[in-house]
């Protein structure tokens, strides 16, 4: 049996037979979506690219 930690709490879990997985039990599983709802998780943005002002071309051959 291959034991994962729940992503929430950290408590190994098997994954076999379990109806919560990847998480340990409905709690943890309530607990992300909670998480996720509110926006506590949030996927980062790509930082903004510089619009190429105060760069010279000075040095480069073309």
């Amino acid at each position: 049996m291959t034991l994962r930690p729940c992503p929430t709490c950290r408590t190994p879990t098997s994954w076999e037979g379990n109806p919560f997985k990847p998480f340990c039990s409905e709690r943890c599983q309530t607990r992300d979506l909670g998480a996720w709802s509110s926006e506590s998780y949030r996927i980062p943005e790509k930082p903004q690219e510089e619009d190429g002002e105060g760069w010279s071309d000075e040095g480069e051959e073309g």
